[in-house]
């Protein structure tokens, strides 16, 4: 016998015989995934760039799904629940950031001689992360035109516009413990941007200041500072990849690239959470 042939003995149970069983292939879909990878160049680095955008979406889709178990757990009582999945979000989040040490190694040279092929096509149009804004409070009207294109996609994004975001639910789980949240912010238009306020902000400096009577409260403010300190992280290496690939040209989709990249690092989706550091 063939060394080749030889099975370990320990491994006599390894299944190969798949012709009426599901193959790790077919659970993962893998023939659909794979062949999604289709270049619009001959360029060698397209290759790249088109599959850090898909595993980046991969991750992201990962994220909506645990932001979305944590938002229903939050609303039902259940912050235990929703630590976890928080925690996995974090997790998660830095999985993202590092592939854009991965795509820092496309040269400007290498880039520009593919970048024609994506016509108008760009990252600022991605409609998960669109979504993670929304479900994170962040709530923009107009970038919804931009997918007015695919009516069931369009439909989707309006109805994740008009959900409250986690913080709006962790605003109520503050009021829930006794703690006095003004009406107008519990009752406000969850379709507007969350801006501060002071009722908010006295109620985290009570959860922080007794942090043994409020230990989930805290537990839930400090998965929320978590999930948007790697979110900021991962915006500020988007911006540093972008200058380091295409400097300050204008984005493919038609933002000022480098330049909105940058505004947008100035935006907090918790601001009580951060401003409590400074007024404990």
């Amino acid at each position: 016998m063939d060394k080749k042939d030889h099975v370990d003995p320990t491994e006599s149970s390894i299944h190969t015989d798949f012709k009426n069983n599901m193959t790790y292939g077919e659970y993962l879909s893998l023939d659909q995934i794979l062949s999604g990878q289709n270049r619009l160049s001959d360029h060698h680095d397209e290759m790249l760039f088109i599959i850090i955008h898909q595993v980046s979406e991969l991750w992201m889709k990962l994220i909506l799904h645990e932001l979305k178990g944590a938002i229903e757990a939050i609303e039902n009582n259940e912050l235990s629940s929703a630590f976890k999945m928080l925690a996995r979000v974090s997790k998660t989040q830095t999985q993202i950031i590092q592939a854009w040490d991965v795509l820092s190694t496309l040269t400007p040279s290498e880039y520009m001689e593919f970048r024609d092929s994506l016509g108008q096509a760009s990252g600022f149009q991605s409609y998960q992360y669109r979504m993670i804004e929304f479900s994170l409070g962040y709530k923009t009207s107009h970038v919804l035109k931009i997918y007015e294109k695919d009516e069931k996609l369009h439909a989707q994004l309006k109805n994740a516009y008009q959900k409250p975001g986690i913080y709006d639910v962790a605003i109520k789980a503050l009021s829930r413990a006794g703690l006095p949240i003004d009406q107008g912010v519990l009752q406000r238009d969850v379709t507007k941007t969350y801006e501060k306020n002071d009722s908010v902000l006295q109620a985290w400096l009570t959860v922080y200041r007794n942090v043994d009577t409020y230990w989930d409260l805290y537990e839930l403010a400090e998965k929320l500072v978590d999930i948007e300190d790697w979110l900021q992280q991962w915006r500020f290496r988007h911006m540093k990849t972008v200058e380091r690939i295409i400097g300050f040209k204008q984005g493919t989709g038609g933002s000022s690239g480098v330049g909105y990249l940058k505004k947008v690092l100035d935006h907090r989706f918790f601001p009580e959470l951060w401003d409590i550091r400074t007024a404990l």
